[in-house]
């Protein structure tokens, strides 16, 4: 299948690479490695997101950078390239503009229920990554055009998706390409890891501790929710990109099935859902709601107030353990 994708992103002159909007590492680093393939093989290149990227991952778009959609280079665009998210309402302007504007588009992406309105779509919902995915793109085409750069953009979305590899997503053949991007980009794990992971401002970390006194747990202690708050953000002069990775502290409570961080920004709450039961698809709580994601890894919004936010998705978990229990 990526063969023939290949060949059709090499027909264009320019394509557009979008990343989802709240970028992670996943998006970034494919998005970036997307585009330095496509320069390595004679098609200009445009990266497009809606959202500024996150500080930890700034170091990414060094090596390729990274628009917002301005329709002057829009319009240079004769094809767009979407990483990373299944529907053009998960790329923020994007939708907006292939409508007005319709050009040839294509999906690399990982997560289930595709939208079916793209040129063509490599969809594989078992892989533990998009940038596994993207991976083939070089490894299908000339593997020897996976240089430093492009070997780093891999593993961080490898490593962000994937738990530090500690996700049941992770599979042999995850493991080896890993590995294949340590050897081919000549680099230690801890280079990425410490940029990653190690990027903390102490604002950061108050407000981290302002979350962490928010812990509840519901349904026997099966559920448990964290919250922040506007108020919170402006004591601690920290914004909602301060908040990423905060679900894994309420997650690793033990015995715990699922955790929920629900942030109450002003617009409504966006909710995180991680899951550490192959029995509990949060993926399912939060189509309820109409969000969605992964069955372990989901997200969706709700139009508040928080108390009733948190009183909505905790029923609509402790309805899905119930049937759990009951098969």
């Amino acid at each position: 299948m990526f063969e023939e994708l290949i060949q059709k992103l090499q027909e264009f002159d320019t394509v557009g690479v979008y990343s989802h909007i709240r970028p992670d590492g996943d998006c970034i680093g494919a998005q970036v490695a997307a585009c330095l393939w496509l320069e390595k093989n004679g098609v200009n290149a445009i990266g497009f997101n809606d959202d500024d990227v996150p500080l930890n991952l700034q170091w990414l778009s060094d090596f390729y950078p990274i628009h917002k959609p301005e329709e002057k280079l829009l319009k240079k665009c004769d094809a767009f390239l979407v990483l990373d998210g299944n529907s053009p309402k998960r790329f923020g302007s994007y939708s907006d503009y292939v409508q007005d504007d319709p050009k040839p588009s294509f999906m690399i992406d990982h997560h289930p229920d595709p939208y079916d309105g793209f040129d063509m779509s490599i969809s594989v919902e078992e892989a533990s990554s998009t940038c596994e995915l993207v991976f083939h793109l070089f490894l299908q085409n000339d593997i020897s055009q996976v240089d430093e750069n492009v070997a780093k953009a891999l593993y961080t979305g490898i490593l962000t998706d994937t738990g530090s590899l500690q996700y049941d997503s992770v599979t042999p053949e995850t493991m080896n390409i890993a590995a294949e991007l340590l050897r081919l980009g000549e680099f230690r794990p801890n280079e990425v890891a410490e940029k990653v992971f190690s990027t903390k401002s102490l604002n950061q970390l108050h407000l981290l501790s302002k979350a962490m006194s928010t812990i509840e747990l519901f349904e026997d202690n099966q559920i448990a929710i964290m919250y922040v708050t506007k108020e919170m953000l402006e004591e601690t002069n920290t914004t909602n990109d301060d908040c990423e990775g905060f679900v894994a502290y309420p997650l690793s409570v033990a015995g715990i099935k699922a955790a929920i961080l629900f942030k109450a920004l002003g617009d409504g709450v966006k909710m995180s859902l991680r899951s550490k039961s192959n029995d509990v698809d949060v993926n399912k709580w939060a189509r309820k709601v109409g969000g969605g994601g992964h069955k372990k890894a989901s997200g969706a919004w709700h139009p508040g107030p928080l108390e009733e936010a948190i009183e909505d998705l905790v029923e609509i978990g402790a309805e899905q353990l119930v049937s759990v229990d009951k098969s």
